[in-house]
């Protein structure tokens, strides 16, 4: 059973990232969608790379923060509640240069207040790059004041 608010979700009906937003800048793009999993991919170049040449910690960290907190968005009734990132953590393990990095999310903890994902990042020879937790609040909408 899918664990997406709407259970029929498709890959094409992920939300584009929107135009002037960090996930349009950094090149991310949507990759897979499962039942229990999102896949976002990220290109290693000018825009994300660090001045050693290597991926940058924290374009890994706004990959792990994007697609973790999009899940959220796709698992909540968005017309009574809102996701906003909590806490991040992350373990950079091994360097990227070129390609691609992927990122994949899976929830560790769905409640109704909290939501913890676990996000792995690989690059294109599927070595595992970064290893982060994402922790996002779930709030209730507040009434436009009139």
């Amino acid at each position: 059973m899918p664990i997406w608010f709407n259970k029929s979700l498709t890959l094409p009906e992920l939300t584009p990232l929107g135009p002037g937003t960090m996930g349009e800048w950094l090149g991310m793009e949507w990759v897979a969608i499962g039942d229990d999993y999102l896949k976002m991919r990220m290109p290693v170049d000018h825009r994300t790379k660090q001045p050693y040449g290597i991926l940058h910690g924290g374009a890994s960290c706004s990959l792990a923060e994007t697609i973790g907190s999009i899940a959220s968005h796709y698992v909540i009734d968005n017309e009574r509640f809102i996701c906003v990132g909590l806490e991040i953590n992350a373990n950079h393990v091994r360097s990227a240069r070129e390609g691609y990095v992927t990122a994949t999310c899976t929830p560790l903890h769905l409640g109704s207040s909290t939501h913890v994902w676990d996000v792995k990042i690989h690059d294109d020879g599927g070595k595992l790059i970064c290893v982060s937790r994402l922790t996002v609040a779930i709030l209730k909408k507040i009434a436009p004041m009139s």
